[in-house]
Formats: structure tokens, C-alpha cells, sequence
């Protein structure tokens, strides 16, 4: 699948072929915690460190602009490839971002004996960075995120494909049963938090949602702050409550 860069860079997303930029950079030291967590340099060390999904607790906080981002800025490395699913499968937005059509994806493997995950994957420009679309709306999302062809779909990609880290873009927390369900599989989660809006007991309460998941890394995103000797803007990361202060995106 042929992802336009210029019109990626344009609205601010990260892109492998642009000038080093402020948001890249940004990136850069959002996925570098993460990264040391896939490859067993953390604090400890992380089951299934390689699944990380990206969430927030309420629709608008820009989780979708900052999966792909990361997703595309960890394709960036010498050492790993990167999956980027779009779980969100009542609402997808991945492909609508990245420009491209929909796709048959996660929800036709769930629910046909006959696909498989290789029939769906897209393989896309940007080297070392697949696809896997949401696929065709199913009612019954949420079981299907729960059974058991889930569980072994997640096994494959974990360990089938231990090099390769698999990004997901998550519902919110706070609206669906489905991410809840999903955060029971991940080794590592990013909760995007929007600044000014989401209140501090949303977070709160989103975060009691995924209280088994051993990482979550906060994302302060829409905020804008300047300081002496700074960019003028940045993204904050940190476990537990850590908040810090994020570019206001474009999505």
C-alpha cells in the first residue's frame, strides 16, 4: 500500500523520508522507554513487552494521531519491524488517517475459517511497517475481541513474531468494553491524555480499568508550553501519573 508522505508530514505525523523535525524528535524519546522494555533493558523484565497499545479514556484525545506516530517512528529502528492494528473496530481510523481505503482485516480473521492473518496484512512503503486494518463492523466486537480465536490470534503475534513490535490503536477506555478486554493481552500500554479537557478522574478511573497491564506510560497530548531553552513544545512521558506536555495535533 503506497502511504503518501508528504501529505503524512503535512498534517504532522512523523515520516521516515522528512528533515529531522521537532515531533519526530518527540517520538524519539516517547518510544525510547518502550523500546528498552521489548528488548529486556528495563527495570524489570515485561511479559509479552512487544504489544503495546495505545488508549485514552474518552474519544477526541488524539490516541489514533499518536499510535501511528509511534508506530511509524519505532519502524524507524535498525533492529525491530512494527505491526500497527487498528483495534479501535467500531470506530477505525487508521487507514482514513494514513489516506488509504478500507480493508478487510482483524474482524474477517475472527470471524472466517477460511482468512488468515497473512491475507490481510498490508505491507505498506514505509520500510518495515505493516498494517492490519479493523476490517468489516461486527456487533458482536467485543466477544470477538474475548474469544478464544483472539487469544491465539495474539499468542501468533507475540511469539510467532517476537522481533516485531505490534502496535495497537485502542477504543477508549471509558466508552467500550473492547479495550478492556484487549489490555488483558498487552505488555505495555500508553494512555493518551488531553490537556485541558480530560479530568483528573477520568484518568483515574480509566487507568483502574487496566490495572493488570505491568506498564503504562502517560501521554500528555493538546498542550502547549515554552521554556527557556526548549523547543517551545514537547511530549511528556512518565508511568503511574507522570504528565508532561505534548504538540497540539492536527486530528
Amino acid at each position: 500500500m503506497e502511504i503518501d508522505l508528504e501529505r503524512l508530514h503535512s498534517v504532522g505525523i512523523v515520516t521516515p523520508n522528512a528533515p529531522r523535525s521537532l515531533i519526530g524528535d518527540e517520538f524519539r524519546i516517547i518510544k525510547r522507554p518502550l523500546l528498552r522494555n521489548v528488548q529486556g533493558r528495563g527495570a524489570a523484565e515485561v511479559q509479552n513487552a512487544n504489544l503495546i497499545m495505545v488508549t485514552s479514556s474518552l474519544p477526541g484525545e488524539g490516541k489514533s494521531f499518536s499510535s501511528i506516530n509511534l508506530a511509524i517512528s519505532m519502524a524507524m529502528e535498525l533492529d525491530h519491524t512494527v505491526l500497527l492494528i487498528d483495534a479501535d473496530v467500531s470506530r477505525p481510523s487508521v487507514l482514513n488517517i494514513l489516506g488509504l481505503p478500507p480493508r478487510k482485516g482483524l474482524m474477517d480473521v475472527l470471524t472466517s475459517n477460511d482468512m488468515q492473518l497473512g491475507d490481510v496484512l498490508l505491507k505498506t512503503n514505509i520500510e518495515k511497517l505493516s498494517l492490519l486494518p479493523a476490517g468489516t463492523p461486527h456487533p458482536r466486537a467485543t466477544e470477538l475481541l474475548a474469544s478464544d480465536a483472539m487469544n491465539g490470534l495474539l499468542a501468533e503475534l507475540a511469539e510467532r513474531y517476537s522481533d516485531r513490535i505490534i502496535v495497537f490503536d485502542s477504543p477508549p477506555l471509558l466508552v467500550t468494553t473492547e479495550s478492556r478486554v484487549l489490555a488483558t493481552h498487552m505488555g505495555q500500554i500508553v494512555m493518551v491524555v488531553e490537556s485541558n479537557k480530560t479530568t483528573q478522574a477520568a484518568v483515574k478511573q480509566a487507568l483502574s480499568t487496566i490495572e493488570s497491564c505491568p506498564v503504562k506510560l502517560m501521554l500528555l497530548n493538546k498542550s502547549q508550553h515554552t521554556s527557556a531553552g526548549s523547543y517551545g513544545y514537547g511530549y511528556g512521558y512518565g508511568y503511574g501519573y507522570g504528565y508532561g506536555h505534548a504538540p497540539k495535533e492536527n486530528q
